[in-house]
């Protein structure tokens, strides 16, 4: 006679259809890793044949090719420690994202400076440690080429050099 007890200690088995969501997650997060550059895709801990088939991935054109090999990428997932794997990947895209946003804020301020009087004091409020004369220089010669329409190369030099100010602030802004 079984004890009833010993029923309720078991775990809960899951369903086919959760089983089925698992795994479908894991191959989209391999498909998500096929999108990844070699630097990315270095910093993610994964075993020789997943990197392998991970590389492999873009290689393949063709339709039906790709799906089964992305299932093949699902089931070497399986294998694989998936939160180490998944937290790496949401590391390297927030760590993405924070650069595109810094990239953005740069892009604001380099156009705030150009057309904004004021921005330039709070431009070195922010960032004491720069060097003003340079900074007006680099504004006035490309207001001047925007005014005599020439290519943007004073804008350019401006925009690396609001790079360098972020920079050596640590991005702190």
């Amino acid at each position: 006679m079984i004890d009833n007890e010993e029923l309720f200690d078991e775990e809960p088995v899951k369903s086919r259809t959760q089983v089925k969501k698992e795994m479908l997650a894991l191959q989209q997060l391999g498909e998500k890793l096929t999108e990844l550059n070699a630097a990315h895709l270095a910093t993610i801990p994964l075993d020789e044949a997943l990197k392998k088939a991970v590389l492999d991935a873009p290689k393949i054109t063709q339709r039906s090719a790709r799906k089964r090999h992305f299932q093949f990428i699902g089931k070497l997932m399986r294998a694989a420690d998936s939160e180490a794997i998944q937290k790496a990947y949401d590391a390297t895209q927030e760590k993405q994202h924070t650069s595109v946003k810094q990239h953005h804020q740069m892009e604001q301020w380099r156009d705030r400076l150009l057309h904004n009087q004021d921005a330039l004091a709070k431009f070195i409020d922010l960032f004491p440690s720069c060097d003003r004369q340079q900074l007006r220089q680099l504004i006035r010669s490309s207001q001047q080429e925007t005014s005599q329409q020439k290519p943007p190369a004073s804008a350019r030099k401006l925009f690396r050099f609001i790079r360098e100010c972020f920079e050596s602030s640590d991005g702190e802004v």
